[in-house]
């Protein structure tokens, strides 16, 4: 079910502000790419600068990214303003991992929840192309209960796409050492990516990405 952050002071006072700020940019128009999702898609704003600016500014890309959401957080934005109105050629959704590390979801109830946001943007942006992106890598290495359930829920989410409106993409191989351990130099937390961290993933989001900005 859709979920909004209310709370006026502590941890996420400052989420219903960001939300609305996020309506004015979509009233005001002109985003051509949209990021949606959680602190992985708002640290491109902080860590991922660089990056961004290089491959994404230039191509009028705005940054709709909420730490700390999980599905249900981002499915009531999109369904209240976000979108309203908005017309981008190219969304990107990472969206999940807060899901896996916070309640009692199961990978198949975190999939459902991404189908909902698929199906919300169907309605509110419909001639955009969705890149759907697995859920990057977190915890040491792959006996982390946490990375287990993210891998659990990107097992299910190659069917969400249909290869013309929804694209899938997966780029953890790309994050990963050779022996599947994520390091401090690209995940300093094992979670939150740093600067070099978001230059792999901009490099690898670049062709597939061109490919659907290129697509009528």
């Amino acid at each position: 079910m859709p979920e909004a952050r209310t709370e006026t002071t502590g941890k996420w006072a400052w989420w219903p502000a960001r939300h609305a700020a996020k309506v004015a940019e979509t009233k005001a128009g002109g985003a051509e790419i949209i990021f949606l999702g959680d602190s992985l898609t708002q640290g491109w704003e902080t860590a991922g600068k660089a990056a961004w600016e290089k491959h994404f500014a230039p191509r009028k890309a705005a940054n709709y990214g909420s730490g700390g959401d999980s599905t249900h957080h981002v499915l009531w934005r999109v369904k209240n303003g976000e979108f309203d109105g908005a017309s981008p050629k190219a969304i990107v959704l990472l969206i999940g991992t807060n899901n896996a590390r916070h309640g009692d979801f199961t990978p198949e109830q975190i999939a459902a929840g991404i189908r909902a946001i698929l199906d919300a943007l169907a309605e509110k942006a419909p001639r955009a192309k969705v890149l759907l992106l697995g859920i990057l890598p977190r915890g040491p290495d792959a006996a982390d209960p946490w990375r287990r359930k993210c891998e659990a829920v990107n097992a299910l989410l190659p069917a969400l796409a249909d290869g013309q409106r929804v694209h899938h993409l997966n780029v953890n191989a790309k994050l990963l050492a050779a022996d599947g351990t994520l390091t401090k130099e690209i995940a300093p937390d094992l979670l939150h990516l740093s600067t070099k961290g978001y230059a792999i993933l901009a490099d690898a989001l670049e062709p597939k990405l061109a490919e659907l900005l290129a697509a009528p």
